[in-house]
């Protein structure tokens, strides 16, 4: 990890609510999810941001908007100097070279008909990155080499390759654009944990090489400890805290944060057996109805009446640390 203190990424304001349509005969809209409510941050170049939070708290989404594959209800996105979401189809093309994704799931996101250095020259064509068929054949087998797999798969299917075989493709397919930012959502959380540590040293590898910034999304805080060097939590659509990850591990200050931690297993039996537990109350709530004043009060175990009508300022509590509640 080798952030510098240039700014590659900018995200101000931000705010996608996908509206909620009702009506038997003509389709109107009734109420909005909000996925995510006025989230700003920004990423240094060569770092590696870790975006975490609960299933649906509006993190991937985030990271979609970021890459425009979803249009922002409002708020800003600067790559590079460059203002996003007012661009064209056609001027996003050409950023998009710049900006790379690796989905979740390596099976689903990779086209079933296609051999693998097929899915691996596409782009290289498309693009008109190599132009000659031979040197892309060559430049597949560099892509294949540099994610630790053999040139021969470049005749495989899908199908026929395992679950961590088609996540390092779908890391070679990133990389034949030679991208400076790649978001990462939730790359090895379909894999087995041995796997898992063999892609996150590959992630790892290839940042060192080639100085490529990461957003790293994922709902486990164990995962992104070992990679991130700053830690974003985000809960209902909202971020509730923002530190270097080691802050975040030894000094968590939104109750929200420390119930994630203390629900991550500890490997010492004596440290494990002895450590405070925080249980949270009820469920998530709602994105299409988040509660008033702070969207986490429903569920905190340290909420007061006041909680229930202000919302918290995400600011700055200690140099580099960032929250989002009263009570701190």
């Amino acid at each position: 990890m080798t952030a510098t203190s240039t700014i590659i990424l900018q995200v101000q304001n931000l705010v996608k609510h996908f509206p909620i349509l009702g009506g038997s005969v003509f389709a109107r809209s009734i109420g909005a999810v909000r996925a995510v409510d006025d989230v700003s941050f920004s990423v240094h170049q060569g770092e590696t941001f870790g975006l975490v939070g609960e299933s649906g708290c509006g993190k991937t989404t985030m990271g979609r908007c970021i890459l425009q594959l979803e249009r922002p209800t409002a708020g800003q996105v600067i790559f590079a100097g460059q203002e996003l979401t007012g661009l064209t189809e056609a001027r996003l093309r050409v950023i998009r070279r710049q900006m790379q994704v690796i989905f979740q799931d390596p099976y689903s996101s990779l086209n079933p008909r296609m051999t693998v250095g097929q899915m691996l020259a596409e782009p290289l064509q498309v693009h008109g990155i190599v132009p000659s068929r031979v040197e892309r054949r060559q430049r597949v087998a560099e892509l294949l080499s540099e994610v630790g797999l053999p040139s021969a798969l470049t005749e495989r299917y899908a199908h026929e390759l395992s679950g961590g075989q088609r996540q390092r493709v779908g890391i070679a397919r990133a990389l034949a654009m030679q991208p400076s930012f790649i978001v990462c959502d939730e790359p090895v959380s379909a894999l087995d944990v041995s796997i898992q540590a063999q892609i996150m040293n590959l992630l790892d590898d290839l940042q060192e090489r080639y100085g490529i910034t990461y957003l790293f999304v994922a709902h486990d805080l164990s995962v992104v400890r070992h990679i991130s060097d700053r830690v974003a939590v985000m809960y209902l659509g909202k971020l509730v805290e923002l530190a270097d990850w080691q802050l975040l591990y030894e000094e968590p200050l939104h109750p929200y944060t420390k119930a994630l931690l203390a629900a991550v297993p500890i490997p010492d039996p004596e440290v494990e057996a002895h450590r405070e537990r925080i249980i949270l109350r009820g469920e998530v709530p709602s994105p299409s109805n988040p509660p008033a004043g702070c969207v986490f009060h429903p569920r905190c175990p340290l909420a007061i009446a006041e909680c229930q009508r202000v919302v918290p300022e995400f600011r700055e509590v200690k140099p580099g640390h960032w929250a989002a509640c009263i009570r701190v």
